[in-house]
């Protein structure tokens, strides 16, 4: 039987972060720049960090939101699911089948250290 890697050894760091007032244009520009389909949202305003990911950009502009000025705390999510770094992969790959999710973030005790798609 193989064993399956750890989630440390596959995990992305995180590198698109934004407001929850950024523009979901800006939001767009950012995952862009970083070549990722998601983005953190971290902001003081929030009890803890959510995610926004190219989807929820896409059904945002497909249900008639404009990008300059619509939000991204009106269209991320602040329930994250979230893998330990010495996670096996395929717990986290479990993990993200059972919540029909395409990214999950990877906290080390309280500290947010990557993301994994």
């Amino acid at each position: 039987m193989q064993m399956s890697v750890p989630v440390s050894e596959i995990m992305s760091p995180i590198n698109a972060v934004v407001g929850a007032d950024t523009t979901l244009r800006q939001a767009a520009v950012k995952m862009g720049q970083h070549h990722t389909g998601a983005a953190l949202v971290i902001d003081q305003a929030l009890p803890g960090p959510g995610i926004v990911t190219e989807r929820d950009i896409l059904r945002a502009l497909a249900d008639g939101a404009d990008p300059d000025d619509a939000r991204v705390s009106d269209h991320m999510h602040s329930k994250l699911i979230a893998a330990a770094p010495s996670w096996p992969a395929t717990q986290a790959a479990d993990a993200m089948m059972k919540h029909h999710i395409r990214h999950i973030v990877v906290f080390e005790e309280e500290h947010l250290v990557g993301i994994l798609s």
